[in-house]
């Protein structure tokens, strides 16, 4: 019996221990089917566990930091990675992108703000009624309504997004701040 109660209490700390990760700490498990939705899904994801890395434990020196003088700081680059990902959130929600109200002012709450974009986004893809067809990229301004296909989220947003990652890493490595060791892109795992 005590052998019994050790091993439950084993396994339900080590449940506990991993819901202590934040979300995109580790990419989610891989969704169980192959269609069009949960590959796009799948890149989104990819998406946030390579945002997460990149931004954690960012200083003040590395937002700062710029390449040259006619380049963004990292932090006008995650500036942009937040919109780019407010677009594609809008898309899975099936809404127009228009103005964004967001009143958001600290690195902490860009990188929150992107995150769960990115988490939210992702969740609607891996949903099976999801339709792709069905999720135009809208922009909505003053003389009306621009949309594209869904296709132009992935060769638009989403590859412009992860683009700009790979800029904030370079831009932290070049302020002495690389990447955190351990960290492992093709698994997508954090060791």
């Amino acid at each position: 019996m005590k052998k019994l109660l050790l091993v439950l209490a084993v396994i339900s700390s080590l449940s506990l221990y991993g819901q202590d990760k934040p979300y995109y700490y580790e990419i989610p498990p891989v969704p169980e089917t192959y269609t069009a939705t949960t590959a796009v899904a799948r890149m989104v994801d990819g998406l946030g566990f390579r945002y997460f890395w990149a931004t954690e434990g960012l200083r003040d020196e590395d937002l700062q930091f710029k390449p040259s003088a006619e380049a963004r700081t990292s932090f006008e680059t995650i500036q942009h990675i937040y919109g780019l990902t407010f677009v594609l959130l809008n898309t899975a929600q099936g809404k127009p992108t228009g103005p964004n109200d967001a009143n958001l002012t600290t690195f902490a709450e860009y990188r929150n703000a992107t995150l769960e974009n990115i988490r939210q986004a992702s969740e609607i893809l891996k949903q099976p009624e999801t339709d792709l067809e069905e999720l135009p990229m809208a922009f909505q301004r003053s003389g009306g309504t621009k949309e594209y296909p869904f296709w132009n989220l992935i060769n638009g947003p989403i590859s412009d997004a992860l683009w700009h990652v790979g800029q904030v890493v370079t831009f932290r490595r070049s302020s002495g701040n690389p990447l955190p060791a351990g960290v492992n892109v093709l698994e997508g795992t954090k060791k």
